[in-house]
Parts: structure tokens; C-alpha cells; sequence
């Protein structure tokens, strides 16, 4: 199966202060892929360079195209969507608006029908439709995670980033979240996924990376990540003492 996206040499970083040093990384269509490591590792700063927030060197390409001299805007276009840390809502408008926001892409590309892409999220959550107007900033910390996603889902994104979606989410909604991640692999939309909690990760995620201060340091299939003493010991013991 061709790769939808392939990273080669990347180096990023803010002003002179370069975090990624050399990574790189295949995700192939359908797939999900995590990448895990500790904070400060520049797992962050990958999905933004990915996306254009932050400059980059090295080779991108993704769904065939070298995206060297493409702009944040083109893209989005293109179909990648990343789901920021902080989650970046319109915390004065309505959740439907902010879901409407998210079908920017489909609507300038006159997609059929795109508006149909609320009734599907709010298929996956549920809650959302209960709340759809009420002002984006009342909601509690996991319908802000739900809306996030929901409003990057209404795009139809070849390509779904996500940056720390358990972040600061109690226990359950985190499952919740993780339990959505699956039905999207389910569905066949491709993930890649940064998450700090390794073991929910793994337990959903096709194939790992481990990302150490800036370089990919490990990689293999999910299953066999969460077998490595090394990712056990450092990664996956800790959660024990949660």
C-alpha cells in the first residue's frame, strides 16, 4: 500500500532552537499511527510542522505531493487537519456554528451534501447534538475535546492529527475519547495520534514511534511496542501508579 504520508529528515524548532532533528516517519492510508514520548521530546512541534504553523526542513510528502512550498492554508486544502493541544475553539459562537466552521474545506471545494457531516459527528458524540447552541466556551473540558474533533471530522480530512487529545481529561472521558479513535480507525480515516498516555496509544494505534528529544529513537507495529521492555519500563510502567 502506497504511504498517504511519508516524512524524511525533518528538523524543526522555534527561531535558533531546533527540537527535531532527522525524523521521520510513514503512515500509510487508513492506518493509525502514534507517535509517544515525554514531554519536551517535540512531539508537539512534528504536527505543526506537518501542518505549515511551524518552519521546517527536510521532505514531506504527502498523498504523492512534495509539500515544500505549500502554505498552512494549501494544506488544509490538501486534507490534512490537525487538532490542536489547546483545542483552539470559537469559545463565543454556538457548537453548530463552530461544526459548520469546520466544513470550510468541503464547502470551497463545493463537496455534495457536506453539510451532512454534522449528522455523522454528532452520530459520534452524541452530546454535542444535545448541545449544539450553547456557546462553545461553557462546555466541560472532554465536549471541548469531542467539538475539536468533530469540527476537524466535518473538513472529511484525508489525513486527522491529533495533538494530546487525552490532555487534562478525566479517566473516562479519556476512554471515551480513545473509544472514538477506534471507531474512526474502524471507518478507515487515517490518525496520527500524539499522546503522552502510551498505553491507551498503543492499545489503539496500527503502528508506534517513540520520539526522545527530537529523534525517533524506536518503531514498530503497536502490539510490539507495548511488548519492549524498554517502552514498558519507561512509558507504560508508570501508568501503573496512576
Amino acid at each position: 500500500m502506497a504511504a498517504l504520508l511519508e516524512v524524511a529528515d525533518l528538523h524543526a524548532g522555534y527561531g535558533r532552537a531546533e527540537v527535531l532533528t532527522g525524523v521521520g516517519l510513514t503512515l500509510e492510508a487508513g492506518r493509525v499511527v502514534t507517535v509517544i514520548g515525554p514531554n519536551g521530546a517535540g512531539k508537539s512541534t512534528l504536527l505543526n510542522a506537518l501542518m505549515g504553523v511551524l518552519p521546517a526542513r527536510g521532505r514531506v510528502s504527502f498523498d504523492g505531493q512534495d509539500l515544500a512550498e505549500t502554505t498552512l492554508e494549501d494544506r488544509v486544502m490538501m486534507g490534512l487537519a490537525l487538532v490542536p493541544e489547546k483545542r483552539e475553539l470559537f469559545t463565543t459562537m454556538p457548537v453548530e456554528d463552530n461544526l459548520v466552521l469546520g466544513g470550510y474545506r468541503a464547502m470551497r471545494q463545493r463537496v455534495p451534501g457536506w453539510r451532512g457531516g454534522l449528522e455523522r459527528v454528532y452520530a459520534l458524540f452524541p452530546r454535542l447534538k444535545e448541545r449544539r447552541t450553547q456557546l462553545a466556551g461553557t462546555l466541560s473540558g472532554g465536549e471541548r475535546q469531542m467539538l475539536a474533533l468533530g469540527r476537524a471530522l466535518m473538513g472529511g480530512p484525508k489525513l486527522l492529527m491529533l495533538d494530546e487529545p487525552s490532555l487534562g481529561l478525566a479517566p473516562l472521558v479519556v476512554r471515551d475519547i480513545f473509544e472514538t479513535i477506534g471507531r474512526l480507525r474502524a471507518e478507515g480515516v487515517s490518525i496520527l495520534l500524539v499522546e503522552q498516555n502510551a498505553r491507551a496509544a498503543l492499545q489503539v494505534a496500527d503502528h508506534g514511534y517513540v520520539l526522545e528529544t527530537g529523534e525517533i529513537v524506536l518503531d514498530g507495529p503497536a502490539a510490539q511496542l507495548a511488548g519492549d521492555p524498554r517502552v514498558i519500563e519507561t512509558y507504560l510502567g508508570a501508568q501503573k501508579a496512576h
